[in-house]
C-alpha cells in the first residue's frame, strides 16, 4: 500500500478511521492516497489527489482560495450581479406577499407567523432608502411611485442575499472535495434558476431564508474539514460559525427547524463515530459532546431570542397585530395603556367585558340589527376600544342603591348597553350565521325606560380567579376573576368563537349563546370598571405587564396557532408531491399586460429531480453488493456517497416534513429542498465525468450550461415582467399543469410599444396628478378592497343614522379607528 505514494505524500499522516467528512462519515483521510484515476485540477483545494495537509494554511481560510477559483467566484459574481439586479425596478408596484412582509416595515406592531429577521433587515433596507413608514403595502398593484416609497432599496437587501447565495454555492462543492468545474457548474445553474431569482427580486422571506441554509452548510462543511484537530482554533471557528448560521436560519422562517435537523443528524451521527473509536476517552467525548452543544444549540437559540429583543424595541406602537395577543401583552404597547381601575365591582358598575380566549375581544354592540333571526340589534365580539364596549352591570331589580353592592358568584344580572340602552338578551333563535341547535342568538333588546323581560337575565358562575387574590374566587374583581355568564331561563352561557359575521356585521366575531362547547370559549372578565360611589382611595387593579421571556413565549405560541389555522384554500397553492417536478407555480403580478409567475427554470429543476432519483438508485445498488457480499471500500466511491449521502439527508429534512403539514403550501416552501438538489447535480456531474481532464470538465459545464441559460431566457418574460406575445407564451407551456394566462399578452411587440409611446405622450394635469392611461378604454376608478367596501358601508350607514357624515381622518398615516355606528373610538 505503501508504494503507491509518492515521497512526502504524508504516509505518517492518519488512519483509516482519523478522518471525517462533511457528513461525519470516516472513511480514512481520501486527499493523502493516491487514485488510479487520473483526476488533474489545476490549485485543487480538496481533490483526490494527495498533497502535504498540513503545510497548506490555506484549507482552513475560507476565502484563501487558488486563482482558477478566485477567478470563477469573480465571474459568477459579476454575472449574479447582473441577473439578480435587472430591472429590480419593476414593477413599480406591489407584487404578491409584498402585501404583508412590505408592510412589516412601518413601524408598528404586527403579528407574522414567522420570526422577525429577515423583516427586521428589510425594515433596516427601508430606513437607509428613506421610507417614512406611511405606505400600507394593503394590495397587490399599488402604486410605489406617486407615494415615493424606496421600495428599490427594500427589493435590494433579498437580492443582495440572492447574490451572496452564489460564492456559497460554489464554495460547498469546493471544499467538500470535488472539481472546480462541479463547483461554476452548480453556482451558475442556481444564478440562472427562475424560480430563485423571482423570489430574490422582491421585498420576500425567502432569499434570506435560503441564503442562511447555505452559509450554514457551508460552515458545516468547513468544520468537518477541521476534524483532525479537534479544539484548535479553527475547529472551534466553523462550529460556532456554524450555530450562528442555524441561528440566523430559524429567526428567518421557521423552515430553518428543518437546517437544524440537518445537522444534528450530521452531529449525531459524528458523535457516534467517535464513540466507536477507542482511541478517544469518554472524557473527550464528552467534550466534543459539549462543544457542540455550546455551539449547535446555545448559540442559535441565543440569536433566536437577541432577533426577538429588537423586534419589541422597535415595535412598541399598537398596530395591526394586537388583537392577536393577549390583554397583557397589549399593554406593553404604546396607545393600550389603562389607568388603574377599582378592583371591587359592584352593581350599577360601568364594565367592559372582555373574552379569555380568542384574541380576547370585547362585548360589543351597535346601532344595526341582524339581517335575520329577531332582527334585533346585534351583539358582536370586537377587538379595539370603543365606548360601544360600555355596558352598566346592573341587578335583576331595577332598584338604584346609594353604597355599592358587590356582585358574588350566582348572583343574577343585567347588563344594559351604555349608548343604546338595549340589554343583552338571548332567545330561542338560531344564531345568523352559527345556525346549530345547541346555539341561541344573542341580541340587544328594549329601550330607555323599558323595564325589560326575563330573557335579559344572566347567573354569574365564577370558574377561575387570582390565586394571589382569594377574594376573586367569591365575587367579581376587576381583572382577577374569571366567570361565565349563563342565560337563567334556557340555561345557555354566553360565547363567542372565531366565526367572523359577514359584511352586514362589520366582520366583527359572532357572539351568541350556547348549551354546548367549548368551556374556554364561554368564559368573560372585566377589564374596566367604574362606579360613581367607589372612593378613589379605594383598592386599585392594572394589568401585570409580561417580561422578555414572557412576551416571547406568549408570540411563539401565537405565531405557531395562527400558522397551523392557514387551512384556507388559495388558488395557487400546491401539494409537495407535485413540488420535485415543478407541475405549478404562483401567479405574483399582472398588469399592463404583463405579468411575474413565480416558475422554475425546467431544465435545473428537473436535473436536480434526476440526480435525486439516480442517488437513490446507486445507494440501493450499493446496500444490495454489501447485503451480497461484496466489498466496495474504495474511497473515491466513499467520498462520492458520503457527500451525496449528506445533501440527499438535507433535502429530505426539507422536503418531507411539509407532507405533514395541513397549512397553505406553495411552490416557493420547496427553494431550501431545490438547494440542496442542485447541489446534488455537480456530485453527479463530477462522478459522471471523472476520467475526464479538467479542460474537458469545463466543456461539458459550459455546454449544459448554455442550454440551461437558454431555458432560463425562455422564461424570462415571467421573472422580469417584460413583453411577450401570445405566441411565445404558448410555446413555453410545456406541461398543462403550469397555469400562467396567455390570454392578456398582445400578438405582438409593437402593440407593446404602442401602448408606452402613448402612455408616454399624456402629460400630466394642471393640478400635478398623474396622467391616465389612454390606452385602456374604461374610465378610471377606485379600486375598493374588501375593507374598503365595508368602510364604505360603515359610512353610508353612519350618514343615514345620524343625518350628519362623520370625517374619517388620517394623522401621520394612524387612522383613527371608527366605529361601525360612525363615532371615533375612545381609549378608556
Amino acid at each position: 500500500m505503501a508504494s503507491k505514494y509518492k515521497e512526502g505524500d504524508g504516509l505518517e499522516q492518519l488512519q483509516y478511521s482519523d478522518q471525517i467528512t462533511s457528513t461525519g462519515t470516516s472513511y480514512g483521510d481520501i486527499r493523502f492516497r493516491k487514485s488510479r484515476i487520473d483526476y488533474k485540477d489545476p490549485d485543487p483545494i480538496y481533490d483526490l489527489r494527495g498533497y502535504e495537509y498540513k503545510n497548506r494554511k490555506s484549507t482552513r481560510s475560507l476565502f484563501r482560495v487558488s486563482r482558477g477559483d478566485l477567478l470563477n467566484l469573480i465571474i459568477l459574481i459579476l454575472v449574479a450581479f447582473i441577473v439578480r439586479l435587472y430591472r429590480l425596478d419593476q414593477p413599480t408596484s406591489v407584487v404578491f406577499d409584498e402585501v404583508h412582509f412590505g408592510g412589516f416595515a412601518t413601524g408598528r406592531f404586527f403579528m407574522d407567523v414567522h420570526p422577525p429577521l429577515a423583516k427586521l433587515l428589510i425594515t433596516l433596507a427601508g430606513v437607509l432608502g428613506g421610507f417614512d413608514g406611511r405606505f400600507d403595502f394593503k394590495e397587490i398593484g399599488k402604486d410605489y411611485l406617486e407615494p415615493k416609497v424606496p421600495y428599490v432599496a427594500m427589493r435590494l437587501l433579498p437580492a443582495m442575499l440572492g447574490i451572496f447565495l452564489i460564492p456559497i454555492s460554489y464554495l460547498t462543492i469546493r471544499l467538500s472535495g470535488f472539481s472546480s468545474a462541479a463547483s461554476f457548474l452548480v453556482a451558475a445553474l442556481i444564478i440562472f434558476e427562475n424560480g430563485l431569482v423571482t423570489q430574490s427580486r422582491f421585498i420576500l422571506l425567502d432569499a434570506p431564508l435560503i441564503a442562511f441554509t447555505g452559509f450554514t452548510v457551508l460552515m458545516w462543511v468547513k468544520f468537518h474539514n477541521e476534524q483532525t484537530r479537534p479544539f484548535k482554533f479553527w475547529w472551534w471557528v466553523w462550529l460556532a460559525m456554524t450555530g450562528v448560521g442555524l441561528g440566523l436560519t430559524v429567526s428567518c422562517k421557521w423552515v430553518g427547524l428543518f437546517t437544524i435537523a440537518h445537522i444534528g443528524l450530521s452531529t449525531i451521527k459524528g458523535l457516534w463515530e467517535l464513540l466507536g473509536d477507542l482511541r478517544i476517552t469518554p472524557i473527550q467525548w464528552m467534550r466534543h459532546f459539549f462543544a457542540r452543544a455550546l455551539c449547535l444549540i446555545v448559540i442559535p437559540i441565543s440569536l433566536y431570542c437577541f432577533f426577538f429583543v429588537i423586534h419589541f424595541a422597535i415595535l412598541q406602537n399598537g398596530g395591526d397585530g394586537d388583537g392577536f395577543m393577549s390583554s397583557e401583552f397589549q399593554h406593553t404597547l404604546r396607545g393600550h395603556g389603562m389607568n388603574d381601575m377599582p378592583i371591587d365591582v359592584a352593581f350599577n358598575s360601568q364594565i367592559t367585558l372582555r373574552h379569555v380566549n380568542t384574541q380576547g375581544g370585547y362585548l360589543h354592540s351597535h346601532k344595526h340589527n341582524y339581517p335575520g333571526g329577531s332582527t334585533q340589534q346585534q351583539i358582536t365580539l370586537y377587538p379595539h376600544k370603543d365606548h360601544n364596549n360600555l355596558w352598566i352591570l346592573q341587578n335583576e331589580t331595577t332598584v338604584n342603591e346609594t353604597n355599592p353592592i358587590w356582585v358574588y358568584d350566582g348572583d343574577v344580572i343585567r347588563l344594559e348597553h351604555n349608548s343604546t340602552h338595549r340589554r343583552l338578551h338571548s332567545h330561542d333563535v338560531r344564531p345568523p350565521v352559527t345556525d346549530a341547535d345547541f346555539q341561541n342568538e344573542v341580541s340587544a333588546y328594549g329601550y330607555e325606560g323599558f323595564e325589560g323581560d326575563a330573557n335579559d337575565f344572566w347567573r354569574v358562575i365564577i370558574v377561575d380567579h387570582d390565586k394571589s387574590d382569594p377574594e376573586s374566587k367569591l365575587r367579581l374583581r376587576t381583572l382577577h376573576t374569571k366567570f361565565r355568564l349563563q342565560h337563567v331561563i334556557t340555561g345557555c352561557f354566553l360565547f363567542s368563537h372565531s366565526v367572523k359575521l359577514p359584511d352586514w356585521g362589520f366582520d366583527q366575531q359572532e357572539v351568541t349563546c350556547a348549551k354546548g362547547g367549548s368551556l374556554s370559549n364561554s368564559i368573560w372578565y372585566i377589564e374596566t370598571n367604574f362606579h360613581s360611589n367607589i372612593p378613589e382611595d379605594a383598592e386599585k387593579v392594572n394589568y401585570k405587564k409580561p417580561g422578555f421571556f414572557g412576551k416571547l413565549f406568549e408570540l411563539n405560541k401565537v405565531m405557531w396557532n395562527t400558522n397551523s389555522g392557514l387551512t384556507d384554500t388559495h388558488p395557487y397553492q400546491s401539494n409537495p408531491s407535485s413540488w420535485v417536478f415543478m407541475k405549478s407555480g404562483i401567479n405574483f403580478w399582472s398588469k399592463d399586460h404583463r405579468q411575474i409567475f413565480l416558475i422554475g427554470n425546467p431544465l435545473t429543476w428537473w436535473s436536480s429531480a434526476f440526480a435525486l432519483i439516480v442517488f437513490v438508485f446507486a445507494k440501493s445498488i450499493i446496500l444490495l453488493r454489501a447485503k451480497r457480499g461484496y466489498k466496495d471500500n474504495n474511497a473515491i466511491k466513499e467520498h462520492f456517497e458520503s457527500n451525496a449521502g449528506f445533501f440527499f439527508i438535507g433535502w429530505c429534512c426539507h422536503y418531507f416534513p411539509f407532507f405533514l403539514m395541513k397549512r397553505q403550501l406553495f411552490l416557493h416552501h420547496y427553494f431550501p429542498a431545490l438547494y440542496y438538489a442542485i447541489l446534488l447535480i455537480g456530485i453527479g456531474f463530477d462522478l459522471v465525468t471523472i476520467r475526464l481532464k479538467t479542460r474537458n470538465r469545463y466543456i461539458v459545464a459550459v455546454m449544459f450550461l448554455f442550454v440551461a441559460i437558454y431555458v432560463f431566457s425562455l422564461f424570462s418574460p415571467l421573472t422580469y415582467s417584460n413583453p411577450w406575445t401570445k405566441k411565445e407564451c404558448h410555446g413555453v407551456k410545456w406541461l398543462n399543469t403550469w397555469d400562467f394566462d396567455c390570454k392578456h399578452n398582445f400578438d405582438s411587440y409593437e402593440q407593446f410599444y404602442k401602448e408606452s409611446s402613448e402612455t408616454l405622450s399624456v402629460s400630466k394635469t394642471d393640478d400635478g396628478s398623474l396622467p391616465l392611461d389612454i390606452s385602456s378604454n374604461e374610465l378610471p376608478a377606485e379600486i375598493l378592497t374588501k375593507e374598503n367596501e365595508i368602510e364604505q358601508k360603515m359610512n353610508d350607514t353612519i350618514v343615514n343614522n345620524n343625518d350628519v357624515p362623520v370625517d374619517l381622518v388620517e394623522t401621520h398615516n394612524e387612522k383613527v379607528r371608527v366605529d361601525d355606528d360612525g363615532e371615533r373610538a375612545i381609549n378608556i
